[in-house]
């Protein structure tokens, strides 16, 4: 009897133009959620809690800071570096004429890859990655305060795994 492989499921909305102008708050995990990118930090005279960044976490920070450089049209907006995932929040303005902008596939593809090579672990990241397109002002706001509030409320993530 042979066995069937399972068909995944595209998280990515049918007909939906990726390189589209706009704002898109992004989720990478690593595999299997192991926590090896930090550690939360509290104490020390620290107002609130804190990512305090490992070697791997300094590397896809430094990655994350590169994504503006290989693609001008794309700014970072925010982003925030957890034990074992992050959240980026990114704007693409492209010109739409003779230089496309990127797709946020093609975006994570490039940091994904480029991480993953300078920590020389393949498998590093989970497959694929969850995505988010920011529809108004209200839903960036959001985003971009879940970014700055993560590490205060890491216990309650579910990302968290030690619950």
């Amino acid at each position: 009897m042979q066995k069937e492989l399972v068909v995944r499921k595209s998280p990515r909305l049918k007909e939906y133009d990726y390189s589209l102008n706009g704002a898109y708050f992004l989720t990478i995990c690593v595999e299997k959620k192991h926590e090896i990118l930090g550690r939360i930090t509290v104490g020390a005279g620290l107002s609130r809690p804190q990512v305090e960044l490992s070697d791997y976490g300094c590397i896809v920070d430094k990655w994350i800071n590169k994504i503006s450089e290989k693609y001008e049209c794309v700014k970072i907006d925010n982003y925030v570096i957890m034990p074992n995932h992050t959240h980026i929040l990114l704007s693409i303005q492209g010109n739409g004429r003779d230089d496309p902008a990127p797709t946020t596939g093609k975006i994570m593809g490039y940091f994904k890859y480029q991480t993953t090579k300078e920590i020389n672990i393949p498998g590093f990241w989970q497959r694929s990655y969850h995505d988010h397109i920011i529809r108004d002002e209200q839903d960036y706001d959001i985003k971009w305060n879940y970014i700055n509030e993560n590490p205060e409320k890491w216990e309650e993530d579910k990302f968290y795994r030690f619950k």
